[in-house]
């Protein structure tokens, strides 16, 4: 299975990528955080108010996947 992964905001700026793409048995998007977690930078991605989208749609972790989706990561936005 190959997934699409983009990163938003700081997570990006972390990365030092804005995205890329990854291959492996993924059943939900908490299983390509798991899989990114071990990449420099990448411990931005264990934040509990992660936000995450599927095919540019709002989603939770446990969201299902299919090959060729697209994930994307980015921290929450706050407003004063």
């Amino acid at each position: 299975m190959k997934i699409s992964v983009k990163f938003f905001a700081r997570y990006r700026e972390a990365l030092g990528i804005d995205g890329l793409e990854i291959e492996g048995v993924f059943q939900q998007v908490e299983d390509v955080r798991q899989a990114l977690l071990s990449r420099d930078g990448a411990e931005v991605l264990a934040e509990q108010n992660l936000m995450c989208a599927r095919n540019e749609e709002l989603c939770q972790l446990d969201e299902p996947l299919e090959d060729g989706d697209e994930v994307a990561f980015f921290p929450t936005v706050t407003g004063g």
